[in-house]
């Protein structure tokens, strides 16, 4: 379809579609009869694995421009920043959400992209409180103008050496105040840091926080890479792994795959149990109890690189996998048991859902926190949210920013869902969730 890239920024290339008045539409009975057909079949449409809603899957024309609809949405902000942040995490703070129209002030950390090496920062920001009573607020973080703007974003930051892959904060317990974070280096190093005092600062006037910190801890490894996790069952475990197929757990390390290692996860139930995923198409679980440091389950999940993975914390042996052909799947981890034989890799796996709907890689997926079966994945230029028992017509998709890298649900507002892309942060809630 031919646009006419003249044309203003709010007019439409289609003929109005509203009738006039004076018009008599009559409709004929073939579309209702559709329409009832279609509604009869959905519960059938709904157990299919593939989901192939294509209608905007392909990327949009850079001339043309689309509007959030503000009445899909209990809340939407956006944050824009200096440097494109290529990961974040949501640190948990002592608010407890109670309702919708509690307000709420979140804290979140982020780490630059920036296109000289010595300007990378990590940013431990609280946005003013969140409500529902405005839309479409943009803020600008990481700025030194002294202006008054509307929403108020308070934020700190810390040097750091290299551009940041991959930024984790170690989830924390009531016995303890300390805010520790592992940040994942182009300088083929994870830094570990203790920002307790940044974090402090943001709520406490006349507190100043160093914007120099050395890491307490220095992980070296071969090659740069991506995949991080804290566990949740052990404090202070951590896993690593790079693009040279090395995992790394405290200070062991291992040749875990065929290639590089692009994500891990701890297991929710189990204290010694995580999986990676690689670019050799593989998930691996490993239990660090097991003599040998081999798999307890090797599976081959799809015929390009798996790019990320998210353990169902609520249903623990429900796995999701995103992948680089633009697909992602959820997989019964109990199948992948049974046909599991030691020492092999399992060749056929039939996922219990599968989707197709993005063109670009899945950089990132994430399970609801509260909700079982919803989970949410961006491609490049969107972002659906949707669930394993919910049918493909029914994803939620939302759209607007540029090479979308990273999102998470927000651990302690439920429904309310972050992303960051190139164009900056969103923030939002649909009317739904």
């Amino acid at each position: 379809m031919d646009v006419d890239h003249d044309m203003g920024e709010f007019e439409d290339p289609f003929e109005d579609e509203f009738e006039s008045d004076e018009d008599v539409v009559v409709h004929d009975d073939d579309g209702d009869a559709e329409m009832e057909e279609w509604t009869r079949t959905m519960p059938r449409r709904a157990k299919s694995t593939l989901c192939k809603c294509t209608c905007l899957a392909s990327p949009w024309p850079r001339a043309r421009s689309c509007r959030s609809d503000n009445s899909a949405y209990e809340m939407l902000h956006a944050l824009n920043v200096q440097w494109p942040c290529l990961s974040f995490d949501i640190c948990a703070t002592s608010w407890v959400w109670i309702g919708q129209s509690s307000r709420t002030r979140p804290m979140w950390l982020a780490g630059s992209q920036a296109d000289v090496s010595f300007k990378n920062e990590l940013y431990c920001a609280q946005d003013e409180p969140v409500g529902k009573d405005k839309w479409n607020r943009v803020a600008n973080l990481m700025t030194t103008d002294d202006v008054d703007a509307d929403p108020i974003l308070e934020h700190r930051t810390i040097k750091h050496p290299g551009g940041v892959n991959r930024i984790r904060a170690m989830p924390t317990t009531s016995s303890t105040s300390s805010h520790i974070v592992a940040v994942w280096s182009d300088m083929r190093a994870v830094n570990i840091y203790d920002i307790s005092t940044h974090v402090a600062s943001l709520d406490t006037p006349g507190l100043v926080a160093p914007t120099k910190l050395d890491p307490l801890y220095k992980i070296a490894h071969k090659a740069e890479g991506f995949a991080m996790d804290w566990s949740t069952k052990a404090e202070g475990h951590l896993v690593t792994g790079d693009c040279d197929r090395a995992i790394k757990l405290t200070h062991r390390w291992e040749k875990a795959h065929d290639a590089s290692v692009e994500d891990l996860q701890w297991s929710p139930s189990e204290a010694t149990v995580f999986a990676s995923c690689s670019a050799d198409g593989t998930m691996k679980i490993f239990d660090t109890r097991m003599a040998g440091n081999k798999p307890g389950i090797s599976a081959k999940l799809a015929n390009c690189d798996v790019n990320v993975i998210s353990w169902n914390k609520l249903t623990p042996f429900l796995m999701a996998s995103g992948h680089d052909d633009g697909s992602f799947a959820v997989w019964d981890l109990r199948e992948l048991a049974r046909a599991n034989q030691p020492g092999k890799t399992i060749d056929k796996v039939v996922p219990a859902a599968q989707f197709a709907w993005h063109k670009a890689p899945i950089t990132s997926i994430e399970w609801h926190s509260h909700e079982e079966s919803m989970d949410d994945a961006p491609g490049a230029q969107a972002m659906e949210v949707g669930g394993v028992v919910v049918p493909p017509q029914l994803l939620f998709i939302h759209q607007g920013q540029e090479y979308v890298k990273e999102v998470h649900w927000h651990r302690q507002i439920p429904g309310c869902l972050v992303t960051t892309a190139a164009s900056g942060f969103n923030i939002f809630k649909t009317i739904n969730s």
